[in-house]
């Protein structure tokens, strides 16, 4: 699996993953953390809610029902701070009917075709939950899962940790998956996130976060101008499957070497935009596995907010809301039509398992899975 160098090390297979922490406190004098009430599950277990500042007027709330980033407020250009994250202003919603608004997916994010997989020689049988296909972990992902949580002290900003243990069998994976995710905010108007698990059986891992992002806190994204640095994409079958070709962008709709609009070809006649319903695919990033670089920069014009991914995962699926139907209300009465939202998951291929000449996604005792995703923000 691959490794990295962050501020943290997770240490043993089993329960006893701990960090080691930096001892320096938070800077600036507004950077805090507060945690509240969020509701309760209909099992009745209590979900709560924090509240991440810095220093520059950077707000994330997150809840520990699924990890979910419930608003993340920024300024824009003029020094007006604004929502631009979907999603829903109370818990049962989430409950209800979430299409993954800001949520930690797991345990394996993206789709695993036919829900199955081999592992030394044996078959693990998933649910089918999007189709024919396994998608986000199925039917009860970790983006349904209430998560142990904690406030911490970085020497990068406010931090909340969150735990969960995915016990062996659950949703059809082997092993005692022990999880712990870091939502670190940075001084320079990152959120960070620090994935890492442990496992007493080989299985298999790929976690990510799954904002809906709108830079301009209404209306579509088609305006939004999005670079990703990757000269190759996963060209994907008619579920969505990779079918293996590591594809070029170049001369295609999926080509964002340079700064293009998202509305400028997501209507072309292209063969995988027709089978995305516009753009559900996975790019392959210009950066070793492991090491934490940009995967995408996007700017939106009349607010001037530009977000910057970064991350050490090989991949990054960008979704553009295509599914979105205005069938949901969201938060402030807002209707979410298709392109409302985009996704930018940085992650492990689609479908990995099943795919031996892709990166491996296999976890084996006394390794350690990591993946780091910022999300950091700016205006011009």
């Amino acid at each position: 699996m691959q490794t990295i160098k962050s501020w943290f090390v997770v240490a043993g297979a089993g329960l006893g993953a701990a960090f080691l922490l930096g001892c320096a406190g938070m800077s600036g004098t507004s950077a805090s953390i507060t945690k509240s009430p969020f509701g309760k599950t209909p099992d009745g277990t209590p979900v709560d809610l924090y509240t991440l500042r810095n220093a520059n007027g950077v707000e994330a709330r997150i809840c520990t029902y699924g990890g979910i980033v419930v608003s993340l407020k920024t300024p824009d250009r003029n020094g007006k701070s604004g929502d631009i994250v979907l999603g829903y202003d109370e818990l049962d919603s989430y409950v209800r009917n979430n299409p993954f608004f800001g949520c930690f997916v797991g345990r394996y994010g993206n789709r695993i075709a036919g829900g199955q997989f081999t592992l030394d020689s044996r078959t693990y049988t998933l649910a089918k939950n999007n189709g024919p296909n396994h998608l986000h972990g199925g039917l009860k992902g970790f983006d349904k899962a209430v998560w142990s949580a904690r406030t911490i002290s970085t020497p990068q900003g406010p931090a909340l940790e969150m735990r969960y243990l995915s016990k062996d069998g659950e949703e059809g994976y082997p092993g005692n998956l022990n999880v712990v995710a870091v939502y670190t905010l940075t001084e320079d108007n990152g959120l960070r996130l620090d994935y890492a698990a442990t496992t007493d059986k080989p299985t298999v891992v790929n976690l990510t976060q799954h904002s809906y992002y709108n830079l301009a806190g209404k209306g579509d994204v088609l305006d939004h101008e999005v670079m990703i640095a990757a000269d190759r994409f996963t060209a994907v079958d008619a579920t969505l499957i990779p079918t293996g070709e590591l594809r070029p962008v170049k001369g295609t709709p999926l080509d964002f070497t340079t700064p293009t609009r998202i509305g400028l070809r997501i209507n072309a006649d292209d063969e995988q935009i027709r089978l995305g319903n516009g753009y559900d695919h996975n790019f392959v990033l210009n950066k070793p596995a492991g090491q934490l670089g940009l995967a995408a920069r996007v700017y939106e014009p009349t607010s001037g907010r530009v977000m910057e991914v970064l991350t050490t995962a090989p991949g990054m699926q960008l979704y553009t809301g295509n599914f979105l139907d205005g069938t949901i209300t969201g938060k402030g009465g807002w209707v979410y039509q298709q392109r409302h939202g985009f996704c930018m998951e940085a992650q492990h291929f689609p479908d990995s398992p099943n795919q031996p000449a892709f990166p491996s996604t296999v976890l084996r005792p006394g390794q350690t899975y990591q993946n780091t995703i910022i999300y950091r923000f700016s205006a011009r």
